[in-house]
């Protein structure tokens, strides 16, 4: 005999219908208040010709320095405004100077992304077994290490690095811990619910004939989410790529630095070569990541 479901009362329709609109309703009235508080504190501003800023700009982006290395001028004279000569520059031995500068940065940021990376993704694992919901660790501990992990997952990697440059001084140090710190509670996150998806069947399994906590995990728990860990962490390591590019902004070293001289000095040009090298070193990294996950299933 099939039982058929009761059908869905048409209240809890308008009910659920009536919710949505309460919140996009809410929704509304805040993007309103946000637009109406700012044009009231003419905060909604361009500037000045912002048109003719853009033009100007884009031109420059345009024209990436790294050009200067065959086209620059080997002879270009700096003049004061009275027209007296300040000095000479050869614009294609500054730009190698500078392409050798960028290649350093690069590399300093892949070692602050990987390190940070893998140190981050270490400190959580412990903490993703404790907060499993399926392993039912004990309870103070489970808070205490769920309170951990959304502590480090709430607060941004740049305000890591202000303070632990204030603590360990500048450097790719300061980088490395700021980007493990806060990718602990990312990890931690993916690592925990990777785990809440096991059979528990193969996991009492182990634990029945006496294994302890280390034996369960390693013979009951690791192999079934090793891919799923790999997985995560090659996306997470993808996200840190992009996010040390910024941080040798507050002297956490790396291409930040870079980016920190170009924009402070006007340099569209400059900044634009080190943009195409942070677009190449994120693209080649998201196609190896790819390949590797593919690999994995």
């Amino acid at each position: 005999m099939t039982v058929l479901a009761p059908p869905a009362r048409l209240g809890d329709h308008f009910g659920g219908r009536l919710g949505f609109l309460g919140l996009a309703l809410a929704y509304a009235l805040l993007v309103a208040a946000c637009v109406v508080s700012l044009l009231a504190e003419n905060e909604l501003s361009l500037g000045r010709n912002p048109l003719a800023n853009l033009v100007k700009t884009a031109g420059e982006f345009a024209r990436p320095s790294f050009v200067d290395v065959w086209f620059g001028n080997p002879q270009l004279e700096y003049r004061s405004d009275d027209g007296n000569l300040l000095r000479v520059e050869n614009r294609q031995e500054v730009e190698r100077n500078h392409l050798t500068a960028l290649a350093e940065a690069t590399w300093t940021t892949i070692r602050i992304a990987t390190l940070g990376s893998l140190l981050g993704a270490i400190l959580a694992l412990p903490l993703a077994v404790l907060t499993a919901r399926n392993l039912l660790a004990p309870r103070p501990l489970a808070w205490l290490a769920k309170g951990l992990l959304d502590v480090t997952r709430s607060i941004h990697t740049l305000v890591f690095g202000l303070v632990l440059v204030g603590i360990v001084g500048l450097g790719p140090t300061a980088g490395i811990l700021a980007i493990a710190l806060h990718s602990l509670g990312s990890y931690g996150k993916l690592f925990a619910e990777s785990i809440e998806t096991l059979d528990m069947a193969a996991i009492n399994a182990v634990r029945s004939v006496g294994a302890g906590p280390v034996q369960v995990f390693f013979n009951a728990i690791w192999p079934a989410v090793l891919p799923q860990f790999v997985s995560s962490h090659l996306y997470i390591w993808e996200f840190n790529i992009r996010d040390s590019t910024i941080l040798g902004i507050i002297g956490a070293g790396g291409l930040g630095l870079l980016i920190s001289e170009a924009t402070s000095l006007f340099q569209w040009g400059r900044l634009s070569t080190v943009l195409l090298v942070v677009f190449l070193l994120v693209t080649s990294f998201d196609a190896m990541s790819r390949r590797i996950r593919k690999a994995l299933l």
